[in-house]
C-alpha cells in the first residue's frame, strides 16, 4: 500500500503542478492579449494625436493673422477644410475632417478647432495653442477599427519659432498636453486618457520629430500617457527610448520604445521594425511593425509582432 500511496502522491503532484503551469500559461496568454490591445490602443491614439497637432501646425503657419504669411512646409491638410475667424478673441481655425489623410491609411470625419488670442503670434516664444477635439473618429483602413476622440488639449511653443525656419534657425520645442481626452473605442467602452509629450522639431533631409514624455507618475518618469485602459484597468505608458517621426518617412514613426506600466504584466514595445522584428529602414509604401514583449508577474514572457 505505501508505495501504491506513495505513486499516488507523486501523480497528484504532478498533476498539481501541470495545471497550476497550465492555468498559468492560460493567464499570461490573457495578459498577453489584453497588452496587445493596449498597446495597439496607445499606438493608434498617439499617432492620431500627433497627425492633429501636426495639421494645427499646417493651418498656423499657412495664416497670416496666425502667423504671418509662410509657405506651408507640412503641406495641405488632406481630407479636411478649413475655416479661418481672423477678428475674434480668441481667433480660431476650424479644420472640419471628412476623408482619408494624405497616406491613405486614416478615414477621420470630425471637428478640430484651434484657438489662440487675438494678441499673439504662433512663432511667439511660449505661446499656447488650445485644441478642441469634437466628435473626431478615425478609422484604420487596413481593419477598419475606429476610435472617436473628444476633449481638450494645448501646444505651446516653448522656443518659439517656424518650422519653416528650421533648416536655418535651430531646434523648435513643443509641449503637447491634456487633462483628459475621452476615448470611445469601437466596442463602446469609453475611457479618460491624459497626455504629456514634448516633441523637438529638428531637420533632416525633411522634418524630424522627436517625442519623450513629460510627466513623472507613481515613480515612473518619461510618462506620456495615463488613465485607464478599454477593459477598465489603469494604466502608466512612458516613452522609454525616443519617438522618432520622420517627413522623409511620410510623418511615419520610424523607431521608440514605449513601456506599459501598472497593468497585470510589463510591457515593453520597440517601433521601427520588419515583420521578423528586426529594426528596419523606412518602408516606403510598405508596413512598419512593432513587437511587444510581454512580461508577467510569474516571469512567464510573451513576445507580439504587430503592424502599425
Amino acid at each position: 500500500m505505501k508505495p501504491k500511496a506513495h505513486f499516488l502522491l507523486l501523480m497528484i503532484a504532478a498533476f498539481t503542478l501541470t495545471l497550476s503551469s497550465c492555468r498559468k500559461d492560460r493567464d499570461m496568454d490573457m495578459v498577453a492579449e489584453e497588452l496587445s490591445a493596449h498597446s495597439d490602443d496607445q499606438s493608434r491614439l498617439a499617432g492620431d494625436v500627433d497627425d492633429v497637432a501636426n495639421d494645427a501646425n499646417a493651418a498656423l503657419e499657412d495664416y497670416s493673422s496666425f502667423n504671418g504669411r509662410v509657405d506651408n512646409v507640412l503641406g495641405a491638410i488632406c481630407g479636411a477644410t478649413t475655416v479661418i475667424d481672423s477678428t475674434s478673441n480668441p481667433k480660431k481655425i476650424t479644420i472640419t475632417y471628412n476623408g482619408l489623410n494624405c497616406a491613405g491609411t486614416r478615414n477621420r470625419v470630425g471637428v478640430v478647432v484651434l484657438s489662440m488670442p487675438q494678441n499673439v503670434k504662433w512663432k511667439d516664444a511660449g505661446a499656447v495653442l488650445t485644441i478642441s477635439i469634437q466628435n473626431l473618429k478615425v478609422t484604420r483602413v487596413r481593419d477598419n477599427k475606429s476610435i472617436t476622440i473628444n476633449g481638450t488639449k494645448t501646444i505651446t511653443n516653448i522656443t518659439g519659432g517656424r518650422l519653416r525656419d528650421l533648416a536655418n534657425n535651430g531646434n523648435i520645442t513643443h509641449h503637447i498636453e491634456s487633462n483628459g481626452l475621452t476615448i470611445t473605442f469601437d466596442n463602446n467602452t469609453q475611457r479618460s486618457w491624459r497626455v504629456a509629450k514634448k516633441r523637438v522639431f529638428t531637420y533632416n533631409n525633411g522634418l524630424v520629430i522627436t517625442t519623450t514624455g513629460l510627466q513623472t507618475e507613481g515613480g515612473i518618469t518619461g510618462v506620456s500617457e495615463w488613465g485607464t485602459n478599454r477593459l477598465g484597468n489603469a494604466f502608466i505608458t512612458a516613452i522609454s527610448q525616443p519617438m522618432v517621426i520622420r517627413q522623409d518617412c511620410a510623418f511615419r514613426v520610424v523607431s521608440g520604445q514605449v513601456t506599459h506600466n501598472r497593468l497585470a504584466a510589463n510591457g515593453v514595445v520597440t517601433f521601427g521594425l520588419d515583420s521578423a522584428g528586426n529594426p528596419t529602414s523606412c518602408p516606403g509604401a510598405g508596413t512598419y511593425y512593432l513587437k511587444l514583449v510581454c512580461t508577467g508577474m510569474n516571469g512567464g514572457v510573451r513576445t507580439v509582432i504587430l503592424p502599425y
